[in-house]
Order: C-alpha cells, then sequence, then structure tokens
C-alpha cells in the first residue's frame, strides 16, 4: 500500500486569499483537538512550550486531528535539534520554532528539520509515523516537501532581523507573538501599546518584503480583525484554555450572584 500525506501549512497558506484562522491547543487534550478540528477554524497550534504536552499527546492530537481539513502546527518548546527530530518522527508536518532572534538561529533550525546533506535530521523513516513506516513513496527524497518550518519573532532584537531571518532558505513564514515582545520591550502584559503593534507591523513589512508569509498571535478580537487587515496571513485567535476559562466565568458571573465579573485577558 502506497499513501499519501496532507499538504503543508505553507502550501495552504499558498492557495489562500484571506487571512487564515487559528486556535491554540494547550490542554494535551485529544478530544478538545478534535473537536477544535471540526470547527471550521483553518488551522490548530499545539502547542508544546507553554503547556504539558509530552510527544505522546502530540502524537494522539496529530491523530485525532487527521480526518479533519485543518492543518495542525506543533510549536516545539525551543529549537533543539533533538525534540525537532522526535516531533517530525511522530508525523508532524508543520513545526513552528520559538524564540529565534538572529540568521544564526533560522539557519540552525532549518539545518534541524531536514535530511544530510543539506540538514542533520536523523534518518528513522521506517521506524516512523512520518512517513507512514515506509508507506509514502519516496519520502526521503522528498521530505522537504512534506515540513514547513515557521519560526517566531518575539523580541525587540528578533525584530530589527527580522529581514534576515525571514530571508532564510527553508523558513517558510514568520509568526508574531507580541506578549514576548512587549516583555523584551518593557511593557509585559500590555500587548496592544502603540509601540508594541508598530514594532509587530514593522515585522510584518519585513517578512513580506522577504516574500514570506507571516503571522500573528491576537487573543484580543478587535487587534486580530486589525492584523488581519494589515495583512496577516494567518492569525491565532484564542486557545481552548482561554476559551474554557472566560466562557466559565461568563456564565458564573451571570447566574451566581455576586459572583466575580471581573474581566480577564485571556492573553
Amino acid at each position: 500500500m502506497s499513501l499519501r500525506l496532507d499538504p503543508t501549512f505553507a502550501e495552504a497558506l499558498a492557495k489562500s486569499d484571506r487571512s487564515l484562522v487559528g486556535l491554540w491547543v494547550v490542554s494535551g487534550s485529544p478530544l478538545v483537538a478534535e473537536i477544535f478540528a471540526g470547527s471550521g477554524v483553518d488551522w490548530l497550534l499545539i502547542d508544546m512550550e507553554h503547556s504539558s504536552n509530552s510527544l505522546d499527546t502530540v502524537l494522539h492530537q496529530l491523530q485525532a486531528v487527521a480526518p479533519y481539513p485543518v492543518s495542525p502546527l506543533v510549536r516545539v518548546p525551543y529549537g533543539d535539534d533533538v525534540i525537532l527530530k522526535q516531533v517530525l518522527d511522530i508525523g508532524a508536518q508543520n513545526v513552528l520554532v520559538p524564540m529565534v532572534n538572529t540568521v544564526e538561529q533560522a539557519r540552525a533550525v532549518v539545518s534541524a528539520v531536514r535530511y544530510p546533506p543539506q540538514g542533520v535530521r536523523g534518518v528513522g523513516s521506517a521506524l516512523s509515523r512520518s512517513a507512514r513506516w515506509n508507506r509514502v513513496d519516496g519520502y526521503l527524497a522528498n521530505a522537504n516537501d512534506h515540513v514547513s518550518l515557521f519560526v517566531q519573532v518575539e523580541s525587540a532584537e528578533a525584530v530589527e532581523n527580522a529581514a534576515e531571518i525571514a530571508a532564510v532558505d527553508g523558513v517558510d513564514g514568520v509568526f508574531v507573538g507580541p506578549s514576548d515582545l512587549a516583555a523584551s520591550m518593557g511593557l509585559l502584559g500590555q500587548q496592544t501599546h502603540p509601540d508594541v503593534v508598530a514594532a509587530v507591523n514593522r515585522t510584518f513589512d519585513a517578512v513580506r518584503a522577504a516574500d514570506k508569509p507571516v503571522g500573528v498571535n491576537a487573543f484580543d478580537p478587535a487587534a486580530a480583525e486589525q492584523y488581519m487587515a494589515d495583512g496577516a496571513a494567518f492569525v491565532a485567535v484564542a486557545a481552548d484554555v482561554s476559551i474554557l476559562a472566560r466562557g466559565s466565568e461568563a456564565l458564573a458571573a451571570r447566574f451566581i450572584p455576586k459572583a466575580d465579573d471581573t474581566t480577564r485577558a485571556s492573553y
């Protein structure tokens, strides 16, 4: 039997004439991931950086969302060769690496997701879900076509280097993280501060000039809509845990006298 893999997120972005809308899956629950996958959103971010997700839970979530028309990205905790190899081997086709501040770091993570001689990814396709245990014909020769790599710009240093980072061959797109960016600018917790928004838009300009798609995290609906209008190719608009937290708080405030009705930020 010969199997075919799904198109990558990079391919989905290239074909789209609108901003692609995504949700984070932080809870580690395959059930929640499957619910989100059938919701109509375009992509999911399965997060290993700010969650308890492990290789096992990521694998189960990838399997849960596989039947649905949604692109899953896996964010690794950091740009480590071994972690990236393992995440690719369990079948992640789209990976996101946080805190890429320099062109040297960008080149290193490109090398981590490519087989020799272009990179250093360990060869284990016969043992792994990535090639469906060698049921995907020509996987080794065409592995680059089955993987898309996105890097995060989320510091003042990275903003200054965004054009060079985006121009690296093998970087398929850039995702801007306003929360860490705000912190690096001395504006902790102020993701929509005018200076932070200006830095995000400078990054947009730099990445688009390199002819690469650029996305952003924006749990504030007004900010998300504005970034879409500003040309973001993909936007993350909420997370499973934030939807549960804010939704349950709203229900409590509606039905319980004197319940805490404080409005809290989701990110």
